[in-house]
């Protein structure tokens, strides 16, 4: 694999990481973008992701409680340089301490942008509330607008749910909403164009996402995914798509204007187009455990720091060292079209999207 770095030469890593400023990796990369998995819990089992059952949860003493997470993200954002935060599962909206945690890092200083990446199912209740509570935005998972194909790829019958859910979302001001789409192989490209027809005509962002090896059973193949190139010659039929003049820094979506704008279409390429040179992402686990990539085989342990004894100042300082470790031993880029490539032993449900 080619991987296009930021331009920089790496540091060896034999040298220290840096004991302040940013979240830096040795290739130049600066982390402010953090990603918290509150649960692996979920309430659907797509295809993609969890087997139909039989699926171990992780155990509930091993969660980071609401006190403990809170402590983590002010290390995160006062310590580290965090400006974003968002909020994943599994589903984050089963896990009982949302709302507290997203009021907690609302109260931080610097207050980051808070955001959450869900299934949708539930929303319609706890947008409102969320919003209050300091949640900006919302992505919201939604494959495909097919009833018996949502069922299918989902194993639930909730596509009415979703709906709701983004619709109030909209209403609570919850924006801008962003509809993400991973497409089934059978019939995902015509679900393309209908998503990008409705997102349009009700004022979401769509983002279609690359299907990626993080599915629990190990059953991804690469000529099942349907890839980038073959998205957007599909739109092309239907719609006036044009490269968007913006920069795209650090964004893992490549957008591109719908009939000639202002509204957008954002295509995820992980596998064929990878962007890991310009990653600015750092990511924690529910049971506390920090990952410098979706794809790393390895983890850095901060609940073990949280719960192992220390004084206040000396755990806080143990975390921030070990944080700028991990993220310091980051690799070039996730791998997954190396030779020897292997998926990471956890799915995505369990490290978070």
């Amino acid at each position: 694999m080619t991987v296009v770095t930021l331009g920089l030469p790496s540091v060896a890593r034999s040298e220290p990481a840096p004991a302040g400023g940013g979240l830096r990796d040795t290739y130049g990369r600066v982390a402010t973008d953090l990603r918290v998995s509150l649960t692996d819990r979920c309430n659907l089992r797509c295809t993609y992701c969890m087997p139909a059952d039989g699926l171990k949860w992780l155990p509930k003493l091993n969660l980071l409680t609401a006190a403990e997470l809170t402590r983590v993200l002010r290390i995160a954002v006062t310590r580290l340089g965090i400006t974003s935060v968002r909020f994943t599962g599994g589903e984050p909206l089963v896990a009982p301490h949302l709302d507290e945690v997203v009021a907690a890092t609302a109260a931080l200083e610097p207050r980051p942008s808070i955001a959450l990446t869900t299934n949708g199912i539930g929303l319609s209740d706890r947008a409102a509330g969320l919003a209050r509570a300091g949640l900006d935005r919302v992505n919201v998972s939604l494959d495909t607008l097919d009833r018996a194909r949502f069922a299918q790829i989902t194993r639930r019958d909730r596509l009415a749910d979703v709906l709701a859910g983004l619709a109030a979302a909209r209403e609570a001001g919850l924006g801008p909403i962003k509809v993400n789409a991973v497409l089934h192989p059978d019939g995902g490209l015509s679900d393309a164009v209908q998503l990008l027809q409705f997102c349009l005509r009700e004022g979401y962002q769509l983002r279609i996402i690359e299907q990626m090896p993080l599915d629990a059973g190990h059953h991804w193949r690469r000529e099942d995914m349907i890839t980038a190139e073959q998205v957007l010659a599909a739109l092309a039929e239907h719609f006036e798509l044009a490269p968007d003049p913006e920069r795209r820094g650090s964004a893992p979506a490549q957008l591109w204007t719908v009939d000639g704008g202002p509204a957008k279409v954002g295509v995820i390429a992980s596998v064929t187009r990878p962007f890991c040179g310009d990653c600015d992402r750092t990511r924690l686990t529910a049971d506390g455990q920090v990952r410098n990539c979706l794809f790393s085989q390895r983890e850095t342990d901060l609940r073990g720091l949280l719960r192992g004894g220390l004084d206040d100042d000396a755990t806080d300082a143990a975390i921030e060292t070990a944080w700028r470790e991990a993220m310091w031993a980051k690799a070039a880029g996730h791998g997954i079209n190396d030779p020897g490539f292997v998926q990471p032993g956890r799915p995505m449900s369990a490290i978070g999207g």
